[in-house]
Protein backbone atom coordinates (compact mmCIF):
# COMPACT_ATOMS: atom_id res chain seq x y z
CA UNK A 1 0.00 0.00 0.00
CA UNK A 2 1.29 3.08 -0.86
CA UNK A 3 1.78 6.27 1.80
CA UNK A 4 -0.22 8.58 -0.21
CA UNK A 5 -3.17 6.14 -0.05
CA UNK A 6 -2.15 5.40 3.62
CA UNK A 7 -2.11 8.85 3.86
CA UNK A 8 -5.38 9.81 2.27
CA UNK A 9 -7.16 6.63 3.98
CA UNK A 10 -6.00 8.42 7.78
CA UNK A 11 -7.25 11.87 6.54
CA UNK A 12 -10.57 9.97 5.64
CA UNK A 13 -10.20 8.52 9.01
CA UNK A 14 -9.80 4.94 8.13
CA UNK A 15 -6.64 2.61 9.26
CA UNK A 16 -5.18 0.19 6.99
CA UNK A 17 -7.81 -2.39 8.12
CA UNK A 18 -10.55 -0.07 6.86
CA UNK A 19 -11.76 0.18 10.52
CA UNK A 20 -12.65 3.86 11.19
CA UNK A 21 -9.66 5.39 12.99
CA UNK A 22 -11.90 7.11 16.10
CA UNK A 23 -13.24 3.52 16.69
CA UNK A 24 -10.21 2.15 17.14
CA UNK A 25 -8.44 4.88 19.06
CA UNK A 26 -9.13 4.25 22.41
CA UNK A 27 -8.03 -0.05 21.91
CA UNK A 28 -4.66 1.42 20.63
CA UNK A 29 -4.37 3.83 23.28
CA UNK A 30 -4.65 1.54 26.03
CA UNK A 31 -1.40 -0.83 24.08
CA UNK A 32 0.14 2.51 23.72
CA UNK A 33 -0.14 2.17 19.97
CA UNK A 34 -1.11 6.50 18.84
CA UNK A 35 -3.45 6.74 15.84
CA UNK A 36 -1.36 7.93 13.20
CA UNK A 37 -2.11 12.12 12.51
CA UNK A 38 -3.98 13.28 9.69
CA UNK A 39 -1.91 14.17 6.64
CA UNK A 40 -1.86 17.71 7.45
CA UNK A 41 -0.18 17.21 10.59
CA UNK A 42 2.63 14.94 9.47
CA UNK A 43 3.48 17.41 6.44
CA UNK A 44 3.49 20.36 9.17
CA UNK A 45 5.96 17.89 11.18
CA UNK A 46 7.67 17.26 8.07
CA UNK A 47 8.26 20.67 7.72
CA UNK A 48 9.20 21.59 10.89
CA UNK A 49 11.52 18.63 10.62
CA UNK A 50 13.41 20.53 7.32
CA UNK A 51 13.90 23.79 9.70
CA UNK A 52 15.76 21.74 12.19
CA UNK A 53 17.57 20.35 9.73
CA UNK A 54 20.70 22.10 9.68
CA UNK A 55 24.12 22.17 11.89
CA UNK A 56 23.85 25.94 12.68
CA UNK A 57 20.21 26.09 13.47
CA UNK A 58 20.44 23.21 15.74
CA UNK A 59 23.07 25.24 17.65
CA UNK A 60 20.91 27.89 17.53
CA UNK A 61 18.12 26.39 18.75
CA UNK A 62 20.61 24.56 21.87
CA UNK A 63 21.68 28.30 22.39
CA UNK A 64 18.30 29.73 22.66
CA UNK A 65 17.58 26.31 24.95
CA UNK A 66 19.43 28.03 28.20
CA UNK A 67 18.59 31.77 27.19
CA UNK A 68 16.87 34.08 24.79
CA UNK A 69 19.73 35.98 22.57
CA UNK A 70 20.13 38.44 20.24
CA UNK A 71 22.35 37.97 17.36
CA UNK A 72 25.83 39.35 18.33
CA UNK A 73 25.43 36.75 21.17
CA UNK A 74 24.63 34.02 19.11
CA UNK A 75 27.73 35.43 16.62
CA UNK A 76 30.00 35.16 19.40
CA UNK A 77 28.72 31.79 20.72
CA UNK A 78 28.55 29.82 17.88
CA UNK A 79 31.49 31.34 15.70
CA UNK A 80 29.79 32.46 12.66
CA UNK A 81 28.92 35.45 10.39
CA UNK A 82 25.86 37.67 11.28
CA UNK A 83 24.54 37.20 8.08
CA UNK A 84 24.65 33.80 8.83
CA UNK A 85 22.87 33.20 11.85
CA UNK A 86 20.18 36.15 10.84
CA UNK A 87 19.12 33.81 7.51
CA UNK A 88 19.24 30.64 9.93
CA UNK A 89 16.72 33.02 12.15
CA UNK A 90 14.83 33.74 9.54
CA UNK A 91 14.28 30.24 8.82
CA UNK A 92 13.18 29.26 12.11
CA UNK A 93 11.05 32.18 12.85
CA UNK A 94 8.78 31.28 9.46
CA UNK A 95 8.77 28.25 11.01
CA UNK A 96 7.47 29.01 13.94
CA UNK A 97 10.43 27.94 16.00
CA UNK A 98 11.59 31.24 16.94
CA UNK A 99 10.06 34.48 17.66
CA UNK A 100 11.88 37.72 18.18
CA UNK A 101 10.76 40.69 20.70
CA UNK A 102 12.92 44.14 20.23
CA UNK A 103 14.25 45.83 22.53
CA UNK A 104 16.25 48.87 21.93
CA UNK A 105 18.25 48.64 19.12
CA UNK A 106 18.30 44.72 19.28
CA UNK A 107 15.87 42.15 18.79
CA UNK A 108 16.18 39.05 21.08
CA UNK A 109 15.51 35.87 20.25
CA UNK A 110 13.72 32.92 22.02
CA UNK A 111 12.06 29.37 21.59
CA UNK A 112 8.44 29.55 20.83
CA UNK A 113 8.37 26.16 23.51
CA UNK A 114 10.54 23.72 25.36
CA UNK A 115 8.99 21.22 22.95
CA UNK A 116 11.19 22.04 20.10
CA UNK A 117 14.29 21.51 22.52
CA UNK A 118 13.80 18.63 23.08
CA UNK A 119 13.51 17.63 19.52
CA UNK A 120 16.87 19.12 19.06
CA UNK A 121 18.62 17.54 22.31
CA UNK A 122 16.84 14.27 21.88
CA UNK A 123 18.68 14.21 18.56
CA UNK A 124 21.96 15.07 19.67
CA UNK A 125 21.44 12.58 22.54
CA UNK A 126 20.36 9.83 20.23
CA UNK A 127 23.75 10.54 17.76
CA UNK A 128 26.06 10.50 21.01
CA UNK A 129 24.85 6.85 22.19
CA UNK A 130 26.60 4.24 21.62
CA UNK A 131 25.59 1.92 18.55
CA UNK A 132 24.17 -1.41 19.13
CA UNK A 133 26.80 -4.49 17.77
CA UNK A 134 26.17 -5.22 13.95
CA UNK A 135 24.89 -1.68 12.92
CA UNK A 136 28.34 0.41 13.09
CA UNK A 137 29.98 0.86 9.27
CA UNK A 138 33.25 -0.77 9.23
Amino acid sequence: MSTAHTLRQVHAGEDAAGDTTLARCDERAAVGVLPTPDARTLIAAGDLLRALAAPVRISIVLQLRQAPRCVHELVEALGVTQPLISQHLRVLKSAGVVIGTRQGREVVYRLVDEHLAHIVVDAVTHVDEPQPSGTEDS
